[in-house]
């Protein structure tokens, strides 16, 4: 059984969902625990770019480049969260894997900007409520792997989902999930 102590990982979505939120996602767990889950989709485009979000919330922002957003999940859209390589206080976001921080501030946002930072920006997020993933992945809904941080700074977004997958030793194909009957 998936344990809700496992606080971060990837979570890929099994090759038989067909939730129009959730298809063919990887999502980043950044939290949890026996209060819910909190991740973040890592492999599709946002719905608008770096570029007009700084520009929404700052208009004398320094300029930044015009990458895309990725979009987070279906929760709280106009949320932002920032994901870089790097470590940050625990009460300021999540720390994963060795050098991974996610933090949903502003102030780090900026930062990362007037540093000239790789960085990028999710809008929105995926969220659970207590119990309710663990359910999901008993039912075969997700596919839990262990974190690769180069998987979210190196690989495409468009390449995510299978590399994701063979992390396991398989592809889409070759893998079929459903509930176990108990």
């Amino acid at each position: 059984m998936f344990q809700a102590e496992t606080r971060t990982g990837l979570l890929v979505a099994s090759p038989q969902m067909r939730d129009p939120f959730f298809e063919r996602t990887v999502v980043l767990l950044c939290q949890h625990d026996q209060d819910g889950a909190i991740g973040l989709v890592i492999n599709r485009s946002g719905p608008i770019t770096l570029a007009t979000v700084v520009e929404q919330l700052n208009e004398n922002a320094t300029p930044v480049n015009d990458q895309p957003t990725w979009w987070g999940g279906p929760v709280g859209p106009g949320t932002g969260f920032v994901i870089w390589r790097g470590r940050i206080k625990p009460d300021e976001g999540w720390n994963l894997g060795e050098e991974l921080a996610v933090s949903p501030s502003e102030e780090h946002l900026n930062r990362l900007i007037r540093e000239g930072s790789n960085f990028n920006l999710c809008l929105g997020y995926a969220g659970w409520g207590p119990g309710q993933l663990e359910n999901e992945i008993e039912t075969g809904s997700w596919i839990y792997v262990d974190l690769d941080e180069d998987l979210l700074f190196e690989t495409p977004l468009e390449e995510r989902y299978d590399k994701a997958l063979g992390f396991l030793g398989a592809a889409a194909g070759s893998i079929w999930m459903q509930p176990i009957d108990e």
